[in-house]
């Protein structure tokens, strides 16, 4: 049970810092977008990069070992969930086909972050 409450911590912890990173990021380019109206494709591209970037770099710095590959999928599946809650309240929600797609990108890259930090590690 103890080992179930701390992967739980992990996840959630790597999760959150991902959505307040992808907050910060998007607002940060939006003061761009604001001063030179790139194209929609643009925004979106940027907008998942931002994303996948966050969910990879905190479940490489905050997952550990023990089934790290679906700690880190969960993670980046929670951190999108987040991140469209946040997102929504803001600005509405909207739901597109490319949903089901930010959520493979997600848990891949949350999976590939965290087998990578486990390597890094060496734990």
């Amino acid at each position: 049970m103890q080992a179930f409450k701390k992967a739980v911590g992990e996840c959630g912890l790597a999760a959150l810092l991902s959505a307040a990173f992808s907050l910060f990021g998007a607002a940060l380019f939006a003061v761009f977008v604001r001063a030179y109206a790139p194209s929609d494709t643009t925004i979106a591209v940027v907008d998942r990069l931002i994303l996948a970037a966050g969910v990879f770099l905190f479940c490489l710095l905050l997952i550990h070992r023990g089934r790290a590959l679906f700690k880190g999928a969960a993670a980046g599946v929670l951190s999108l969930a987040v991140t469209t809650l946040i997102f929504g309240c803001i600005g509405g929600f909207h739901f597109t086909a490319l949903f089901l797609a930010d959520l493979l990108l997600c848990a891949a890259f949350g999976g590939l972050g965290a087998l990578l930090g486990v390597k890094i590690r060496k734990e």
